[in-house]
């Protein structure tokens, strides 16, 4: 099955259907999400993205994320995608979303407009060596500093989103 992502204007709003790696070489914007799962300790759940991924394989990354099919509910289309990847369930909850765009060595562009999701559960990851590498759990202010020292071993999307993703999950 062709993979296409959804391609969106600034508001979200649907403008058609195109292949995912032609959208990705274009830059085009497109819908797509973000998971981000905690334990009861609130650390968050990262994965390492497979050294074989179209592009930015090998680095640390959030939960998961991936596109929407045509159809597909978001909320829906995240939980699928955990389930692949992570072999997890788990109920989610909306945060926020943000646009971005990052270009890669490979000349690939994400551009994305991406919904961010999040989740508790203290289920151990059974990975999908397709598409993970390795999972560990972290703490956010080590995260944070991490990425300040080694930004090269973590995804765009992660490193664009994490102050917001730090606010919104603060316990008050």
């Amino acid at each position: 099955m062709i993979e296409q992502v959804i391609l969106v204007d600034n508001n979200d709003l649907p403008t058609g259907l195109m292949e995912k790696i032609e959208a990705h070489e274009k830059g085009l914007l497109h819908r797509a999400f973000s998971v981000f799962i905690f334990n009861s300790k609130n650390e968050l759940l990262l994965q390492q993205r497979a050294k074989s991924k179209y592009h930015s394989g090998g680095l640390w990354t959030n939960t998961c994320c991936s596109h929407p099919r045509w159809g597909e509910e978001n909320i829906e289309a995240a939980k699928r995608r955990l389930y692949e990847e992570m072999g997890m369930n788990c109920d989610l909850s909306y945060g926020f979303h943000f646009t971005y765009m990052a270009e890669f060595s490979d000349g690939l562009i994400e551009h994305e407009l991406d919904h961010v999701f999040f989740g508790l559960s203290d289920e151990l990851p059974k990975i999908n060596t397709e598409e993970v590498e390795a999972y560990k759990y972290v703490d956010l202010e080590k995260l944070r500093l991490n990425i300040i020292d080694k930004p090269e071993q973590y995804t765009p999307w992660l490193k664009i989103c994490l102050e917001r993703v730090i606010e919104a999950v603060k316990v008050p």
